[in-house]
């Protein structure tokens, strides 16, 4: 399995425990809130009982000094108390510097009345008053409970990822300037010796075509220890035509694989585009993306390069015939390590996407894929 793909799997099942952790937190702080309402409501019908009882004082029934603490005992749920015709009578809990606004009373009074049903109290001389009421601050705030926390985790976790996110970032950017700089470190040294025994086979008259194909050779571990060694290290950028380098990329492959492999280009050799990149580090993108290309084809197929030449913009599509990808994978493809070969370490397109995006300042992404079908890499670069 790969490394990528567990991870996934990790990030999947702790999203799912935080969902659970969620919803049973709801569950059982909506739980709380619903008992706390039933027990608010029995202490509204309390209040209600005590005002009853007290209008009873008048004919000479009820004990004052109980029914006078059972009212006053209601310090938390706001009511308010109205006659038949629905004229306020008084109010309780309600914000102590507003209890003589008749306005802001008719407004929690209308509130009042979408919220909850009023208690009817049928007073000993055949008067009905109602009592309105609403959820105190405490059970609101029990309400949003759950919300607040949610999100006060949610952020924890953002804050947390994000944080984590560009400290592995940083260490792996150490990583790869310190595998780079020693690779183009360990290169070094057998280049030069290989460049020293040419000179040799020179001054030997050795057969020329063997010469000039070791030279090819060596040339060509000169020009990778370069790569490696611009890896960490900002590369010049010179405004250069961009053709020259991927028709000298695509001759290099051409010559170094299999007859079915087919190029097609929709420009001309002799077109002249003027981008700022570096050619070395560009020709290794371009070589990492046909190598794929091939691959992905089993050595037969067709490639494209379409070239589409914006104002500010330059669009370079390499298509091929290969076995394409599922959308899932269109970022897992630019992972280091992430590779579907049985050899290799998969760091071509993680290198060909820093060298692109940091070093160029541009994107590179599959632009589309299709299983069986093949697929479509983009790069895009700044005039």
């Amino acid at each position: 399995m790969n490394i990528y793909t567990k991870k996934q799997k990790w990030k999947f099942l702790l999203l799912v425990v935080a969902v659970v952790i969620g919803v049973l937190t709801f569950l059982v702080t909506n739980n709380l809130a619903n008992k706390l309402s039933i027990e608010e409501r029995k202490k509204v019908e309390l209040w209600a009982l005590g005002m009853r009882q007290l209008s009873a004082l008048d004919y000479g029934g009820g004990d004052e000094t109980f029914i006078l603490e059972v009212i006053i005992n209601n310090e938390t749920v706001p009511v308010i108390l109205t006659d038949k015709d629905g004229i306020i009578i008084s109010s309780r809990n309600l914000d102590l510097n507003k209890e003589n606004d008749k306005e802001y009373l008719s407004r929690q009074l209308e509130k009042m009345k979408k919220d909850n049903e009023p208690i009817e109290i049928t007073l000993l001389d055949g008067n009905r008053n109602f009592i309105y009421y609403k959820e105190s601050i405490l059970l609101t705030r029990l309400y949003y409970f759950p919300f607040i926390q949610f999100s006060v985790i949610s952020l924890f976790l953002l804050v947390s990822y994000f944080a984590f996110s560009v400290s592995r970032r940083a260490e792996q950017n150490q990583v790869w300037v310190g595998m780079a700089k020693e690779t183009a470190h360990q290169l070094g040294t057998p280049t030069s010796s290989l460049m020293a025994s040419l000179e040799l086979l020179k001054l030997n008259n050795v057969d020329n075509n063997v010469v000039a194909e070791l030279e090819k050779d060596v040339n060509r571990l000169e020009k990778i220890t370069e790569r490696f060694s611009k890896i960490g290290s900002a590369p010049k950028l010179e405004k250069q035509n961009i053709i020259d380098a991927l028709i000298n990329t695509i001759n290099y492959i051409k010559a170094r694989t299999s007859e079915k492999i087919k190029f097609n280009i929709n420009f001309s050799e002799n077109d002249e585009i003027l981008v700022p990149f570096n050619y070395s580090l560009f020709e290794w993108v371009v070589e990492n993306i046909f190598k794929n290309a091939i691959d992905s084809m089993k050595g037969s197929g067709n490639i494209t390069i379409n070239i589409d030449d914006r104002m500010q913009f330059l669009f370079i599509d390499i298509i091929d015939e290969g076995k394409g990808l599922a959308k899932s994978k269109y970022k897992t493809i630019f992972q280091p390590g992430y590779t579907t070969k049985h050899r290799g370490w998969g760091l071509g397109l993680s290198l060909s996407k820093r060298i692109i995006e940091m070093y160029h300042d541009g994107r590179i992404f599959v632009n589309h894929s299709e299983i069986d079908k093949g697929t479509n890499m983009r790069i895009v670069l700044k005039k």
